[in-house]
């Protein structure tokens, strides 16, 4: 009984999928907005309480595909997410998961349905909500443009370098004009 309502449940969740990932590849996206090259930054941010300051790109990828469970110090780790078709969420999985949005959406099913992945990603649809959410849950992490970040959040650096530096490996790409 207990399989039968798991696979019922991943069929539902694969279902929901679909009816996202359309939208997503139509990125019916909005103009580009002139930006400094920093703001086109994306910034990792944990909660403040979290003892963590930099992880190398291969840590992050293990934490954004759900294969890294737990902050050193115990702490369950909640990662947060922007909505499908967001320029931000597309640098994470380019950048970070090295995936698109079927190929991410497939690790987590079939994750979820073996059980090497415990948890799926908390979706949101405003970098604000990133923030609240990233803010009130100790052990959250999540991502925002760097011109997003303010003072309550932590961001965290990526392979020794912060936001600011030239060498900071994630960007998000300004859109061409059609």
């Amino acid at each position: 009984m207990r399989r039968l309502l798991a696979v019922v449940t991943l069929v539902g969740a694969a279902l929901l999928l679909l009816e996202v990932s359309p939208g997503a590849a139509k990125g019916g996206a909005s103009p580009p907005v002139q930006a400094s090259a920093t703001d086109q930054n994306l910034a990792i941010i944990v909660n403040h309480a979290n003892t963590v300051d930099d992880l190398t790109l291969k840590e992050l990828r293990t934490v954004f595909l759900g294969e890294r469970s737990h902050w050193p110090n115990g702490r369950r780790i909640t990662l947060v997410m922007m909505d499908p078709g967001e320029p931000e969420r597309t640098a994470v999985l380019r950048d970070i998961c090295r995936m698109n949005e079927t190929e991410f959406s497939r690790h987590f099913l079939q994750g979820l349905f073996t059980g090497e992945v415990f948890v799926s990603p908390k979706t949101l649809s405003s970098p604000t909500g990133v923030r609240k959410f990233v803010f009130n849950v100790p052990g959250a992490i999540g991502y925002v443009r760097a011109s997003d970040v303010d003072g309550t959040v932590k961001v965290i650096r990526i392979n020794g370098h912060a936001v600011d530096d030239p060498d900071y490996p994630l960007r998000i790409e300004a859109r061409a004009s059609k």
